[in-house]
């Protein structure tokens, strides 16, 4: 998504609130309380947070990563039969060790 007033990217993550039980969405602002509250250049930056009543979702803005998350590029390499680099694979690592 691009926000119009200042034309930058950012990412838009959608959680359907309809088939979650109050814990579980209790649990979901908990963890967008954690995300806010993060500050590493290992975790993807949290901007903000909004309800979209008429679809009954928790959108979550995050600053955009033009390669995507580990997840898409797990499948991008199943697709093409491709292996990670081993030094790819070492830097993964440390980064979320770090992140963690």
């Amino acid at each position: 998504m691009r926000r119009i007033a200042t034309q930058k990217e950012y990412a838009l993550k959608k959680v359907n609130l309809a088939p979650l039980t109050e814990k579980e969405k209790r649990n979901a602002i908990n963890e967008v309380r954690i995300l806010a509250s993060l500050r590493s250049k290992y975790v993807t930056k949290y901007k903000e947070v909004f309800v979209d009543r008429k679809y009954n979702c928790l959108c979550i803005v995050m600053e955009y990563c033009n390669s995507g998350d580990l997840y898409q590029q797990i499948v991008t390499h199943q697709k093409n039969n491709k292996l990670f680099d081993e030094n790819e694979v070492w830097k993964v690592l440390i980064q979320t060790i770090k992140g963690l």
